[in-house]
């Protein structure tokens, strides 16, 4: 019973942000998958203005680090958004799924992030990344 009315309180908290013209906070939803077929899947990417979910390799520190993928995101919510891998990931490999943005770039529409480049960057709340981490089966 206390979980139910958690999550009607938390319904309840959201429908009231959104009535009051508040967007939702940015996040991202994966779980652990078989990426053998050369993609990784979030089941719901939140996110400010239109932007990217960019998929880096991380490890047990988890510090981002190579970018191996990532696919456009609209403002909003986004379903099912889907990334093909552009190196080999092999299972047990650690990925993160991050929102990045589409500020600063030369052109709008163009994933141009490299690693610590402020160009398309990642973004933060409460100076904290949005992001998961999967490993891969």
């Amino acid at each position: 019973m206390k979980l139910a009315l958690s999550t009607t309180i938390l319904a309840l908290s959201a429908s009231a942000l959104m009535a009051g013209g508040h967007a939702m906070a940015p996040s991202v939803e994966a779980m652990d998958q078989d990426v053998s077929g050369g993609s990784v899947t979030a089941t719901k990417v939140v996110a400010p203005a239109n932007g990217w979910m960019v998929v880096h390799r991380t490890n047990a520190e988890m510090n981002p680090g190579p970018v191996v993928g990532y696919a456009a995101l609209k403002e909003g919510e986004n379903m099912d958004v889907g990334a093909i891998l552009q190196e080999e990931v092999a299972s047990g490999d650690m990925l993160m799924l991050m929102v990045h943005g589409e500020d600063g770039g030369m052109s709008t529409g163009v994933f141009e992030y490299t690693l610590g480049a402020k160009e398309d960057g990642p973004i933060r709340v409460d100076d904290k990344l949005v992001m998961t981490v999967v490993t891969a089966n």
